[in-house]
């Protein structure tokens, strides 16, 4: 062999042993051929050059050369100056989409990697995992959806610190969100209300031990007798919808919704920044235009094919269901006591009292009363101490003045009393 098949690569002097046989008439062009994985014209085209060549016959020709596809420094140099420009922060694979679609440049997402990497725009990040325990996923579109709020500067410094409420089905990986200032009863039950309108009701709901989902107190009296545990309103709320409320036992539990938490702390803050975005309604407004773009490029097929999302019963508002419930007792006096209120039942009949009403608080702020499936009318007693409060805090037309210390004139009888005289004047009477 020359000394330049010292450079080789094992495949290349695996043919020059092949190809030697043949010109030793040891095996025929055919039997080489097909031990090769070549075509026969391919293995006389081969067979000419190690001829005319030697063993320097079986190198491809491109050996060493520049491609004609290879990114040139230049070019590599403006596509890193509209990085630093407009994406300090991206990923290459956001950053390559991003370039594409909206500065026309199309780079693939592994060179600029190494682009970035090069000139220090973008840096590996190691991470040292926990090994949990994997769970395959449910088989059926709407079998189980895994629900959670992620607090986040989702606005950066543009506007307010929001929580992105967000829903993601397990077998398909689609997401569905909105934004609100705090995690609580109206954002969950507001967010499951616009997500069952829009997909139906899920099989499962999968959550965490949010004060929201899970209580710590003891269960009350009606409770204990009809042997149920407590509940909060959100769950009071599932339970009428005959959603299945599953509480996971640590955050790795429901991981799915925790990586897309991650995936849009990076990407859709990425996006509200080039859109310039810094008030809640605007993020919501984009929200509904990025995650239908999201789902067509991250959700993947159930692995059963089917819907398990169910339609609304005949009958059922939710309205009347996603609002706060309670019972109470109507006093001998027909009122009605909720939440620091009263309220004085009208038309009352003497079978109503010391009976439980269902009070019904919507988030409109509207007061529902409802007794053995009908609405009682009534009218909210202003209690003393609430209508002290509400003078209180009345505002008054103008200011009122402090009132200034009063300085008598010099003219004042007062300034021309003189005690001492009419003190002697007593003494002299008196003597």
């Amino acid at each position: 062999m020359d000394k330049d098949t010292i450079t080789m690569s094992l495949r290349e002097i695996d043919r020059i042993k092949v190809i030697n046989r043949v010109l030793s008439k040891d095996i025929t062009q055919i039997k080489a051929a097909e031990i090769l994985g070549l075509s026969d014209r391919h293995l006389r085209r081969i067979l000419r050059r190690v001829e005319e060549e030697g063993d320097r016959g079986v190198i491809h020709k491109g050996r060493g050369r520049r491609s004609a596809r290879l990114m040139s420094e230049g070019d590599e140099d403006k596509v890193a100056g509209v990085i630093r420009e407009r994406y300090v922060g991206f990923g290459p694979t956001l950053a390559s989409e991003k370039l594409l679609v909206r500065e026309g440049i199309k780079v693939s997402k592994e060179k600029l990697r190494q682009i970035m990497l090069k000139r220090g725009l973008w840096h590996r990040r190691r991470r040292v995992k926990k090994v949990h325990r994997w769970r395959e996923r449910k088989a059926y579109y709407g079998e189980m959806v895994q629900m959670d709020g992620s607090h986040h500067e989702w606005l950066e410094e543009r506007g307010p610190r929001l929580v992105l409420m967000g829903y993601v089905d397990d077998a398909t990986n689609r997401v569905f969100g909105r934004f609100y200032d705090h995690e609580g009863v109206y954002p969950a039950m507001d967010s499951l209300c616009r997500y069952i309108r829009l997909y139906g009701r899920p099989v499962r709901l999968y959550l965490d031990k949010h004060s929201t989902y899970k209580t710590t107190r003891e269960p009350d009296v009606d409770e204990l007798l009809r042997g149920e545990s407590a509940e909060t309103q959100f769950g009071r709320a599932c339970k009428e919808l005959q959603i299945e409320v599953i509480h996971a036992h640590s955050p790795q539990a429901k991981g799915r919704i925790e990586r897309v938490f991650g995936t849009l702390q990076d990407r859709l803050i990425k996006e509200m920044r080039l859109e310039s975005i810094s008030t809640p309604d605007e993020a919501n407004d984009f929200l509904e235009r990025f995650l239908p773009r999201y789902n067509n490029q991250f959700a993947r097929e159930p692995l059963k094919g089917g819907n398990l999302h169910r339609r609304l019963p005949r009958g059922m508002k939710l309205k009347d269901i996603f609002c706060l419930k309670a019972k109470r007792t109507i006093t001998n006096d027909y009122r009605v006591k909720w939440g620091g209120r009263e309220f004085l039942i009208e038309d009352p009949s003497i079978a109503i009292r010391r009976r439980k009403v269902e009070v019904r608080e919507h988030f409109d702020g509207r007061i529902e009363l409802k007794f053995n499936g009908r609405y009682l009318k009534y009218q909210e007693l202003i209690s003393p101490k609430l209508s002290k409060e509400l003078k209180r805090k009345e505002p008054k037309d103008e200011p009122t003045k402090k009132k200034t210390k009063y300085l008598p004139p010099p003219d004042h009888p007062w300034r021309r009393h003189q005690p001492s005289l009419h003190h002697n004047w007593n003494l002299e009477r008196v003597i």
